[in-house]
């Protein structure tokens, strides 16, 4: 099930490798407007009794977000429901709704599972006294989210690159780094097909899946990004994977065509946004 938080801001500008000219020709042909805001998505995947919440949206810092609460409610899912939190990464339209305004842990029955390097990174006071103002602010985000689920803050990893380790029953992490170091997908079985869950592989969607090489400002390694991004698009096409993505658009899901030597994005309707996948697996 595919969750909305809302949008951030944004710009073609900060992408990268790409003529401003070219990037919005690529939108205007995708029938995109030349945008002005990112879409945030959150997922739920519930079956063997468990309800798992990838990521957690802005929870409407820097007036990003803040809508995953409401919308979680009018899924009918109880923040108290929520037992396990999979983060792709610490970027905080992906952990600023992990805590209330109040400074409490938002899902307190929930364990947050993340990639080791993911944590090892956020906690490094040598990282931190190297970043600028801005990107601080970041560093003290996922601090405090780290903190506020210290004891349910399970870490995982880190494994090689593309490889694939268990976390949940049914529910694989993957090592997709360059967004971050710790930059993590879920790989959702079923009985039917594959879900991958890959973060924030793309920000402009019809832009980097038809040029995987553009990256975007956010990126800590974009040169390593747009190799992960280039073999992810190989892998998903081949193996007929539905992604999910948290800066697809609203619809949330989608296959990866290609055609004549291009990748494209063709979104999927899920019905009501919800996934037709459950691990197959029932939990212990």
């Amino acid at each position: 099930m595919a969750i909305s938080d809302g949008y951030l801001t944004a710009s073609l500008d900060l992408l990268s490798n790409i003529e401003a000219a070219e990037a919005a020709d690529i939108q205007r042909k995708a029938g995109e407007p030349t945008p002005a805001a990112i879409h945030i998505n959150c997922y739920v995947v519930q079956g063997g009794g468990r309800t798992i919440l990838v990521d957690s949206g802005a929870g409407g810092i820097r007036q990003w977000g803040g809508q995953l609460s409401a919308n979680l409610a009018r899924a009918g899912i109880a923040p108290e429901a929520i037992d396990t939190v999979l983060l792709t990464h610490a970027h905080p339209d992906h952990v600023g709704g992990m805590m209330t305004p109040e400074g409490g842990t938002a899902f307190p029955n929930a364990e947050l599972v993340v990639d080791s390097r993911e944590v090892k990174f956020w906690r490094d006071d040598a990282n931190l006294a190297r970043a600028s103002e801005r990107t601080r602010g970041n560093f003290l985000m996922a601090r405090r989210v780290f903190e506020g689920y210290r004891d349910r803050l399970r870490t995982v990893g880190p494994a090689m690159v593309g490889a694939a380790a268990e976390v949940l029953p049914g529910i694989r992490a993957v090592s997709l780094p360059g967004h971050t170091e710790g930059h993590t997908g879920y790989l959702v079985e079923s009985r039917d097909t594959g879900l991958l869950v890959w973060g924030d592989i793309v920000h402009f969607p019809h832009i980097q899946i038809h040029r995987p090489d553009v990256s975007i400002a956010f990126d800590q390694d974009s040169s390593v990004a747009a190799d992960t991004r280039s073999r992810l698009l190989d892998q998903v096409c081949a193996d007929r994977l539905l992604i999910a993505g948290m800066h697809l658009g609203e619809p949330g899901f989608a296959r990866i065509r290609r055609t004549k030597g291009r990748y494209g994005i063709e979104y999927e309707n899920c019905g009501d946004n919800d996934v037709p996948l459950t691990p197959n697996r029932q939990t212990p």
